[in-house]
């Protein structure tokens, strides 16, 4: 039986609720109001009483399923599963760890859905679009490459945002794979490489990024989040990239002037974009030049299709590891389905990766996408006049601009307009990946009400290590090939973005659907604990490194990996009441 303050607590939260489901009712349609009223006459709890979604499991076996279907709490705004209706009423109770064991299997293989979307498809196309529109490497770095970098983060923290209920997700994915990412990842770099860091772009990150931090729980203190704030964070972003691009100006003017009155014989230092070049050509391996044919002949249009749309390169196959293999399998059917539905530009080749099949095909599919998984669908349904469906109209229009298309080129030259298919890959990989980061979401929160946990300490915790492992392997990776620096830049330079622009456009989009703000919960001490251990990790480092003349050896990796596990410890003890405050 709970206390009085947290039955206070619940009657509040159902007054929350009850609103937030009342203001969105018209658009859920007249099935959700007749939700509004939950009876539970064999739990014998009062209709004000039962609010938190998280008590289900303290009913008996037999009231479980119609509480999640009636109580307006357990229900999710998006997605295509109710996750909660699946545990509670179509599993029976004695096979509930089956049930929680298929959600975790289910939860890894989204994780693998997102990171293969935003490597192989989501970025790539940024890469063009910034190819096209003809922007340096510093501003493609901290833009549209951040963006396809922190796709995951966004994509998750945007839909967390959606419902004042799991915007503790949110936060706790976003500060959460802050501290993993300046602790674990970068002291990971140190510890495999020691290196000397970049004075002035590592100050100049973590100023920033301890900035963005105050910023964003001086908002959550407030407990809501306004249009002037929302519009504020990605104003500083954007006050970021100006930075960011200044300062690299001026040190280039500065080294070209420095090289002017240089002795002769002066070793010159790698520009970042050499470093990147320098990388690019360590890294890379042309398989196709080693078994390319010698005498030349013309596919036909049956083969390129077969070819683009085989995900499986069978030289590589036979040349990696066994963990590797078993891998790729997980990942064929959802490189399929992608290469299917989401094309892909190429600037580097000579032919732009263009595949005249495959490409009208996705003149039809990939439109289709869009329509299905904008808003789970819900805009594809609908029937315009009441008779015509949206999803016919989109087949209807875009098979006939595949046909002209079809007949108007040829499969060796791209047509003149073939830089267009950046951005709808773009779109169709970014609503792919809104469509998987929707599902961990409702997952996560599905497996925080079985075992009774805040969204707080599920974002900080799975959310947050889901979304960057991609980043840890690929910073690891870069800094035992020899280029710590890049990796570490990495670590600060890309959580930016992913706070900034996650809080910012996420509560900026709840903003523009008719909220005056976003409603912010607190998860009570937890939040605190996240965030003094962020706030405490950034001064560590902006004090430690200058101690060091920025020379970052394993000591302080190690340290850096202390501080994480302590940093996990309270939080986990705080979450099961270990460490309480008795005034909170």
């Amino acid at each position: 039986m709970a206390g009085g303050r947290q039955d206070l607590r619940w009657v509040l939260s159902l007054r929350c609720v009850l609103l937030m489901v009342e203001a969105v009712s018209g658009l859920r349609g007249p099935s959700t109001g007749a939700h509004l009223s939950p009876q539970f006459p064999a739990a014998g709890v009062s209709q004000t009483a039962v609010v938190d979604c998280r008590d289900v499991c303290g009913l008996n076996a037999s009231d479980r399923c119609d509480f999640v279907r009636t109580n307006p709490d357990c229900r999710s705004d998006g997605g295509y599963l109710d996750y909660l209706e699946g545990i509670f009423c179509h599993f029976p109770p004695n096979l509930l760890p089956l049930a929680i064991t298929l959600y975790a299997l289910w939860l890894l293989y989204l994780f693998l859905i997102l990171g293969v979307t935003a490597e192989k498809f989501f970025c790539p196309n940024l890469s063009a679009i910034s190819s096209t529109l003809k922007l340096s490497h510093n501003v493609a770095g901290v833009t549209f490459l951040a963006f396809g970098n922190g796709a995951p983060d966004i994509f998750s923290a945007m839909v967390a945002f959606s419902d004042p209920r799991t915007a503790g997700l949110a936060l706790g994915a976003l500060f959460g794979a802050g501290v993993l990412v300046t602790t674990v990842v970068a002291g990971g770099i140190a510890i495999l490489r020691p290196f000397t860091a970049a004075s002035r772009p590592f100050l100049r990150d973590v100023i920033f990024y301890m900035v963005a931090v105050f910023l964003i729980f001086t908002a959550f203190y407030l407990g809501r989040v306004t249009l002037a704030w929302a519009l504020g964070y990605l104003g500083l972003y954007v006050f970021y990239v100006v930075t960011v691009v200044l300062c690299t100006w001026i040190y280039r003017w500065q080294r070209r002037r420095s090289l002017v009155y240089s002795m002769p014989g002066t070793p010159e230092i790698l520009s970042d974009s050499e470093e990147d070049r320098a990388s690019s050509n360590t890294n890379s391996y042309d398989y196709g030049e080693e078994y390319r044919p010698l005498l030349f002949y013309e596919e036909t249009t049956a083969q390129i299709l077969v070819q683009a749309l085989n995900p499986l390169d069978y030289r590589r196959w036979r040349n990696k590891s066994a963990s590797w293999r078993a891998l790729k399998v997980f990942k064929l059917p959802v490189e399929f389905l992608l290469l299917l539905t989401v094309p892909v530009m190429d600037p580097d080749k000579e032919d732009g990766n263009w595949k005249r099949p495959l490409n009208c095909l996705h003149l039809v599919i990939s439109p289709l996408v869009l329509v299905l998984t904008l808003q789970s669908g819900a805009y594809g349904v609908y029937e315009i006049g009441g008779l015509f469906p949206v999803w016919a109209v989109v087949v209807i229009t875009g098979t006939a601009v595949a046909a002209v298309t079809f007949f108007a080129t040829s499969n060796s030259e791209p047509p003149r307009l073939h830089w267009l298919f950046a951005f709808l890959g773009f779109l169709t990989s970014a609503l792919w990946i809104n469509a998987a980061a929707t599902e961990v979401v409702n997952v996560l929160r599905s497996l925080g009400v079985v075992f009774r946990l805040s969204n707080t300490v599920l974002g900080l915790t799975l959310l947050a290590w889901g979304n960057s492992i991609g980043d840890a392997f690929s910073d690891f990776t870069l800094a035992r090939q020899g280029y710590p620096r890049m990796a570490f830049a990495a670590c600060f330079g890309g959580i930016i973005f992913n706070i900034l622009v996650g809080v910012g456009l996420g509560c900026l989009l709840q903003i523009s659907r008719g909220h005056t703000e976003v409603k912010l919960e607190s998860d009570g001490l937890l939040v605190w604990v996240l965030a003094g251990a962020l706030g405490l990790s950034l001064v560590c480092s902006l004090v430690s490194v200058p101690l060091q003349c920025f020379q970052l050896n394993k000591v302080y990796g190690f340290c850096l990996l202390l501080f994480y596990v302590s940093f996990l410890t309270v939080a986990l003890l705080t979450e099961f009441g270990v460490i309480h405050l008795k005034s909170v």
